[in-house]
């Protein structure tokens, strides 16, 4: 069995409320270093026999129409 990781973040463009509101925190929580944070998604596949290609390509499908929205999100796998 193997592994794939999913991380799926917001694209650089867009908007992000949720981490503007942990920047605005870092400060009160005494953390005036943090300049900007983005949020995103993790994902842990696991899939049957090894993570070659072609295994590597179905989940990419899966991430490309079920985990991400490609409108305003990017991903990136890594298998393990």
């Amino acid at each position: 069995m193997a592994r794939v990781i999913v991380d799926v973040m917001l694209k650089p463009e867009i908007l992000d409320p949720q981490g503007q509101a942990i920047v605005g925190a870092c400060g009160r929580l005494g953390f005036p270093g943090v300049t900007q944070v983005r949020q995103g998604k993790r994902f842990v596949v696991e899939i049957d026999g090894e993570a070659d290609d072609a295994k590597l390509a179905e989940v990419r499908k899966l991430a490309e129409t079920l985990l991400a929205n490609p409108v305003i999100e990017d991903f990136e796998l890594h298998a393990e």
